[in-house]
């Protein structure tokens, strides 16, 4: 028996198009999975320009969860679930998330979202006994203090999958999350791409290199998979020992 074997399971990645939910993505449909991905761009071949997108294979749906009656209103062309990935974010710079209308664009997106989602599917994750994982960030334990907004989001989705993780599962629902180090992004390239900023990460993370999408892939196709049947509402650090010191 191969417990990593995904053959027959619908999946759904919110915040697949790149990044860290498109190698999650595209981990499982290697899996045998059939894979849906939502993202913000008109459709799949808007993405050619993006070193981060592959979206070969996968179902594409433009989505804007920022707007949670979007959400609601969107007509999924599947009619069973198994695994929901939540990997849905953003980050404002320049102190953009100190003003109001920043704020609250990256909770929508970063943390609202991840219950009107989770409502969404609640059903067909109990039909299929399934699981939902959340994509927090290594934020959600330390302080990031350009970014009040981003930390808040990720610490609410952190509380969220504990919260979720106890109330859904007797109906079956097994809920637990991944938080990230520094991976490398489009999110993250403010840091990346800066010598002496990325010089300076670098030494904070003992195993000496950035994460990458497929380092997160691993642990979500562990979490969704028969291998964590008795794990609930944990958040597992993935961030080569970046927070050990």
């Amino acid at each position: 028996m191969n417990e990593l074997d995904f053959s027959g399971k619908t999946v759904l990645v919110v915040g697949g198009s790149s990044g860290i939910g498109n190698g999650i993505a595209q981990s499982f449909r290697q899996r045998g999975a059939e894979v849906h991905v939502w993202g913000t761009r008109p459709n799949a071949e808007s993405y050619g320009d993006s070193a981060d997108s592959h979206l070969e294979g996968l179902h594409y749906a433009q989505v804007d969860v920022s707007d949670a009656d979007l959400i609601e209103a969107t007509v999924v062309p599947f009619t069973r679930l198994d695994v929901l990935i939540q990997a849905q974010g953003t980050v404002l710079y320049d102190r953009q998330e100190f003003l109001t209308d920043g704020f609250k664009k990256v909770l929508d997106i970063n943390l609202t979202s991840l219950m009107v989602c989770a409502q969404k599917f609640f059903e067909l994750l109990k039909e299929s006994r399934g699981t939902m994982i959340t994509v927090s960030s290594a934020a959600a334990f330390h302080s990031t203090r350009g970014n009040p907004a981003y930390n808040s989001s990720k610490t609410g989705a952190f509380g969220l999958t504990r919260t979720l993780g106890e109330a859904w599962a007797r109906d079956g629902i097994r809920v637990n999350g991944i938080a990230p180090g520094l991976v490398e992004t489009k999110l993250t390239r403010v840091t990346t791409e800066n010598p002496k900023r990325l010089e300076g990460a670098l030494r904070a993370i003992p195993l000496g290199r950035l994460g990458t999408p497929q380092d997160m892939a691993n642990v979500a196709l562990f979490l969704a998979s028969p291998l964590a049947g008795y794990m609930l509402g944990q958040t597992l650090l993935v961030d080569g020992g970046m927070l050990l010191a």
